[in-house]
Order: C-alpha cells, then structure tokens, then sequence
C-alpha cells in the first residue's frame, strides 16, 4: 500500500497546537508559538489547550472535537500534538477522517502519539514522529527541532548515526513504521494498528521496567509483527527501571534476543525517543537504512 504524504508546508500557512493526552498551558507553549511564528506560520492554539482535567488536556470530548475541528478545517495545514503523556487511544476511534483525507496534513508528534501516527498510517498517510511544542526549547534539542522543521517544509532528511556493538549488519529499504514501544503493543489487533512486514520498524520508550521490555517484545513476536521486517531500529530506552533481583539483560540486548530469529538488519543507538536527540522520522515514508562497521545511515529513498 502506496502512502500518501501532506503537501510540504508553506510560509503564512496556518498550523494549529492540540492536546490530545496530557495538558499544557499557554504559558508553557508560548515559546513554541514563538518558533512556529519564527518559521512563518500562522499558529492557533486549540481548544484543548490551556484546560486541564486531571492528567488531560480536558475531557475526553473536549480533545476529540478539537483534534476533530483541526482535522476538518482545510486552512489548518499542520497538527502539532502539545506533548504526549496518555490519553490519545481514548478519543482515537471516534474520530473522522472522511474530510482529512480530501486534504490530508501534517500531523506531528511522538509517544503517546505513536497511537496517531500508527492510526493515520493504516488509513495510507504519512505523518511525523518528532519533537512536540513543549519540548521545542529544550537544552540539546537544537538539532532534533531543525530536523522537524525539515520534514514539515519538505525538505530532504538524511542521518549519519556512529556504530554500535550491537548492530547487526545489513542494508534494508521500506517504509518506516513505529514509535513508542509500549503504545505500538497496546494498539495491536486494534483499528489503529499497523502491518510491518517490508517495513523497517523503529522502537522507543520511557521509564519501562526491563522485564515489561522483554513482554512486550514477546508480545510483538508471537503477533507476527517482527518476523518479515526489513529492518529494526533501536532508539532512546531512557530511565529503564530493574527489580531487586535484577532482569539481566538491557534493552537492546532484550531487543536483540529476538531480532535474532531474523536476518535483518538492526541499528541500535539511533537518536529518536524521549531525549532532547529526538530526530524527526517521517512515519510511512520509504527509507534506505545501511547498517555497517562505519556506523548507521538512514535516508528517504529515491
């Protein structure tokens, strides 16, 4: 299945802010409507900013019918997710994507908008697993907020990546699927979940106990969703947690335990996940990824 990318965004077009999981105010996104502004764009802050309910960026309602609104509208060209958190499966199936997919947008965001990027990728459409508004200014993420800037103007993203020991070498081209590990887990068997197969599949996560790594990547294997990869990609495992007795094995060696009953090829240390090296990954898009002893590479292949 062929998929579909958003036109390149343009100076003076309208792009909207949305949260879809956790809230966030105003005043913690002004310097990110700053940026936006900086980059020529026209921003609107949605509905479900600067409201909480609980953990959420309002009620359930609220979120859905102002995602729903920016999905709609055929002025708003982009969709920046505030920030991540939990919540997006909640609203994720009464949404409507009847209108966007007369004009489709970008729709940015990672980690617990793995669940709309997945979503949007088994409806044909590409979308953007990158750095969200409250994180834009954050120490180290120079790089990560240019590489998001690249991919919504459409411009070409390339990544040189340095070896690590546990690569397995190879070379691989599909398109890219993936995000947040443990969201990709609990979308499985769901409308929003994705096939894998010919794709390259990259993977991330926060504050996960090591043995809940080791079940969740059982899970996908005995799903069927990393048997037929082209390739794996490893990214930030940040804050792993342990147990008093200690599980003995570290993410990418979980990772790698069962990529090891394939022949693809794995690239580990890959700067995408919940680090202020988060580089922009255009989800849907097809790639070339080259795993050798110099390292990694990874760009749109032609």
């Amino acid at each position: 299945m062929l998929t579909t990318a958003p036109p390149p965004l343009r100076p003076a077009d309208q792009v909207a802010i949305v949260c879809p999981a956790r809230a966030a105010s105003h005043a913690e996104l002004a310097a990110a409507v700053a940026t936006l502004e900086g980059w020529g764009l026209c921003v609107r802050l949605g509905a479900s900013t600067n409201v909480t309910q609980h953990q959420f960026g309002g009620a359930d309602e609220v979120r859905r019918l102002d995602l729903q609104q920016q999905l709609d509208d055929p002025e708003i060209r982009a969709i920046f997710c505030a920030r991540g958190g939990y919540g997006t499966t909640r609203i994720i199936d009464e949404l409507d994507f009847t209108r966007f997919a007369e004009a489709p947008k970008w729709v940015a965001g990672f980690s617990d908008i793995t669940t709309l990027n997945c979503h949007l990728l088994a409806r044909g459409f590409q979308s953007i697993h990158g750095v969200m508004p409250l994180l834009f200014n954050q120490e180290g993420g120079a790089e990560s907020l240019e590489s998001l800037r690249r991919a919504l103007f459409g411009e070409a993203l390339a990544y040189e990546v340095p070896a690590h020991p546990l690569n397995r070498l190879g070379t691989a081209t599909g398109e890219l699927v993936g995000g947040n590990l443990s969201i990709l887990q609990t979308l499985t068997g769901t409308a929003s979940d994705v096939a894998t197969r010919g794709r390259i599949l990259f993977l991330e996560d926060i504050d996960e106990y090591l043995y809940a790594v080791d079940r969740m990547l059982v899970h996908l294997d005995r799903t069927g969703k990393l048997a037929g990869l082209a390739g794996l990609v490893v990214g930030h495992f940040t804050n792993p947690q342990d147990n008093t007795i200690p599980f003995g094995l570290t993410p990418g060696e979980i990772i790698n335990h069962y990529a090891a009953h394939y022949p693809f090829p794995v690239a580990h240390g890959f700067p995408v996940g919940h680090e202020p090296h988060n580089l922009a990954l255009v989800v849907g898009q097809q790639v070339r990824l080259t795993v050798d002893e110099t390292g990694v590479r990874l760009l749109r292949a032609v």
